[in-house]
C-alpha cells in the first residue's frame, strides 16, 4: 500500500497537563482501499457503523477540553474502528478474536461476515495499527517527560441493549461504566471519576466492559502511567443507533472536565 497521511491527531493541551483524552472509536471514515475489502453493501455498512461507532465521543472530548481549567491533550482516531481497532492486541492475546474482532475485524456486531475469514490482517496492521501505537507511545512519553506522569482517560460509549458480539454483556449496564486496570488505575483516579460522574446516575465498574488502554511499552512496568476507561451508555446523550446527540452531551462534558481537573490537581 502507498504511504498515507496519519489517520489520527494528537491535539495539544496545556504544557502542565498530564492528561490525555484518548478517543479511539468516534469516527466513521473508511478509506476506499479498505472499503473494498469489506463485503457488506453500502446500506449494511452504514447500519454497522451506527452500531459499532462511539458516536459523538470526539465532540465530548473537545467540549471537556474547552471546559477544563487546565486543558488536557487529546489523541483522536480519525478513521473507523472497522479499518483497525487500535485498542486490540494485534496477536493471539486478544480475546475478541473468538468473535472475529481482533485488531482487524472479520465479523460485525451481529456476528455476520464483514471480511472473508481468511483475510490477512498484516497489511492493515502495518499501515494503520502500528503507526497509531507508536504515536500513542510517543504521546505518553511526551507527557512523562513534561510532567513526570501521564494519565490516559479513554472516552467510549456503549449501547443500551447488548449486541451479539459482546462477550460479557449479561452484567449491569449503568449510565457510566468505569473500566480499570489492576496495574494502572490507582484508587485516587477511580475515586475522582466516581465523584465527577456521580450526578449522572449510577457509576458501575468493569461491566459491561473492563480494562483500560496503556501502550504496551509502558504496560505493567511504568507506574507513572495511569489509565481509566470511561464508557458512557448511549441513551444518556444520543439517539440510538447512530443518531444525533442530545442535551446529555453537555452534562457529560462538564463531568469529564471535572475529572480532568481533579486528576490534573
Amino acid at each position: 500500500m502507498p504511504p498515507v497521511a496519519p489517520s489520527f491527531e494528537f491535539l495539544p493541551g496545556a504544557d502542565a497537563s498530564p492528561v490525555i483524552l484518548h478517543v479511539p472509536h468516534s469516527a466513521r471514515e473508511i478509506p476506499p482501499a479498505v472499503r473494498a475489502g469489506i463485503v457488506l453493501d453500502d446500506g449494511e455498512l452504514e447500519r454497522e457503523l451506527d452500531h459499532i461507532t462511539d458516536a459523538h465521543t470526539a465532540r465530548l472530548a473537545d467540549e471537556a477540553a474547552r471546559l477544563a481549567a487546565v486543558a488536557p491533550w487529546r489523541f483522536v482516531n480519525r478513521l473507523s474502528r472497522l479499518v483497525v481497532d487500535p485498542e486490540r492486541f494485534p496477536d493471539e492475546r486478544e480475546e475478541m478474536l473468538s468473535v472475529g474482532m481482533g485488531a482487524v475485524y472479520t465479523r460485525t456486531t451481529h456476528r455476520a461476515v464483514l471480511r472473508p475469514a481468511d483475510t490477512d490482517p498484516e497489511p492493515l496492521v502495518a499501515r494503520y495499527f502500528r503507526p497509531y501505537a507508536r504515536a500513542m507511545t510517543d504521546a505518553v512519553a511526551d507527557r512523562l517527560a513534561a510532567t513526570g506522569r501521564a494519565v490516559i482517560v479513554d472516552v467510549h460509549s456503549y449501547p443500551t441493549e447488548p449486541l451479539p458480539y459482546e462477550l460479557h454483556g449479561a452484567g449491569p449496564r449503568p449510565p457510566v461504566c468505569l473500566g480499570t486496570d489492576p496495574s494502572h488505575t490507582p484508587p485516587e483516579l477511580l475515586d475522582a471519576a466516581r465523584r465527577a460522574f456521580a450526578g449522572l446516575g449510577d457509576t458501575g465498574l468493569d461491566s459491561p466492559f473492563s480494562g483500560a488502554y496503556v501502550p504496551l511499552e509502558f504496560y505493567g512496568t511504568e507506574q507513572r502511567v495511569g489509565a481509566l476507561m470511561v464508557e458512557i451508555r448511549r441513551d444518556t446523550y444520543m439517539t440510538e443507533p447512530g443518531g444525533p446527540a442530545g442535551p446529555g452531551l453537555s452534562r457529560l462534558a462538564e463531568a469529564l472536565a471535572e475529572l480532568v481537573d481533579a486528576v490534573t490537581g
